[in-house]
């Protein structure tokens, strides 16, 4: 049977705005039923929890489980749980206790997808094509999350959360359909059947990448937490114009995607993922400090350097490790990332809580920048330490 890897992009699409609508519909759901953010904050934390402990685990099960089957599985179980929440609502159950049950149980397949995801796209695009994919899975990504926030939010409105959710459901099912119709043949590696001790990528090696994928989680997430305190809080600006600095960062980020190949040819990946950080980590501590212009501009300028930092961080953390051992490392990273962003969030609130956000921006900049600049220190020592030894290091392939 032929495989066709280009149909995990609509797949990636579908299950990222269904995944997004779910969040996004919930949380609207809990703010109209209970008029309180703290839910809200209880439902981020059902969701990331899970991901952070199962995700170093359930990516060892991606390594050794067939990756196509897993992410089928994760979809179709997924669809069947997003599907529990409208008919729990028809049938009159409590509401706030099925959106948190619902949300921690597709939480939970997450943690099993995210690496299961990953590692069947190494598996099946060759090492030559992985730039020119991965630059347009983000962009898949990032369209499902831009549409998502539109479809929730006219769907809530003008039709109930009933058929919202009944549509989520559906997406999953599609995504299913799309990555069954991938194929069994024309795998761009050979896999091993069971994994070996041996092979298990060290900790040493993958968790300097791993801490810059992660850590862009942590940026993009905080970063939509502190933005509306910004913008509405402080301002005192309407949803109109909150639209219109997420548009931008939408659209700095496709920019990103589009010239990503170019970017990553002149420069390589790792100047592209460390410098990217480094530069996109500045522009996040002056975007609060100039008025509504400037960061309409900076968050645009940082939402271009930091997509082509994350696809680059993608690259290197799918060709730095055996093939056969992607699962774990982007286990490993999702993990990392969910821990990282509960910590932070909790730190960036409580410092923001206290002054305002110019100091959360400034907060979460800081902790970027240390965390960029540990990993770029750690990859450096390992790159001197596997070149002494004759071996290749995790720059080779850049």
């Amino acid at each position: 049977m032929t495989s066709r890897p280009k149909l995990l992009l609509p797949a990636a699409f579908i299950t990222s705005l269904g995944n997004n609508i779910q969040l996004l519909g919930a949380a609207l759901l809990l703010v109209r039923a209970q008029g309180s953010m703290l839910d809200v904050g209880w439902l981020f934390i059902a969701v990331a929890v899970p991901q952070a402990v199962l995700s170093p685990y359930f990516g060892r099960l991606a390594d050794r489980f067939d990756r196509r089957r897993l992410w089928i599985i994760c979809d179709l179980i997924s669809a069947a749980v997003a599907l529990a929440l409208p008919v729990g609502l028809a049938l009159g159950v409590s509401q706030q206790p099925l959106v948190y049950a619902t949300n921690f149980a597709l939480a939970v397949i997450a943690a099993q997808f995210t690496p299961a995801s990953a590692a069947l796209i190494r598996e099946r695009v060759p090492t030559a094509q992985l730039r020119r994919f991965n630059a347009h899975y983000e962009i898949a990504l990032q369209c499902g999350m831009l549409l998502s926030a539109a479809v929730g939010g006219i769907a809530l409105q003008y039709f109930g959360p009933k058929p919202l959710f009944t549509f989520n459901a559906l997406t999953f099912a599609l995504s299913a359909v799309l990555v069954f119709a991938v194929g069994t043949g024309g795998r761009a590696i050979e896999l091993p059947h069971e994994t070996t001790r041996t092979a298990r990528p060290t900790a040493a090696r993958v968790m300097p990448l791993a801490l810059l994928f992660g850590q862009g989680l942590v940026v993009v997430t905080v970063f939509n937490a502190l933005l509306p305190v910004l913008l509405i809080g402080e301002w005192h600006r309407g949803p109109a114009v909150l639209g219109v600095v997420d548009a931008l960062g939408g659209a700095g980020f496709l920019l990103a995607a589009a010239v990503y190949r170019r970017s990553a040819g002149r420069l390589g990946d790792l100047k592209l993922a460390v410098g990217g950080f480094f530069v996109c980590t500045t522009l996040f501590a002056l975007q609060p400090l100039f008025g509504l212009p400037a960061l309409m501009v900076l968050v645009l300028l940082g939402a271009f350097l930091f997509g082509q930092a994350r696809i680059a961080t993608r690259s290197l953390l799918m060709t730095s490790v055996d093939a056969s051992r992607v699962g774990q490392a982007f286990g490993l990273a999702n993990g990392y990332g969910l821990a990282a962003t509960v910590v932070v969030m909790l730190i960036a609130s409580v410092v923001t809580g206290h002054t305002d956000t110019r100091y959360g921006f400034a907060t979460v900049a800081v902790i970027s920048l240390l965390s960029a600049g540990l990993a770029a220190a750690r990859i450096s020592t390992i790159s001197r330490r596997t070149a002494s030894n004759h071996r290749p290091d995790v720059t080779a392939l850049i």
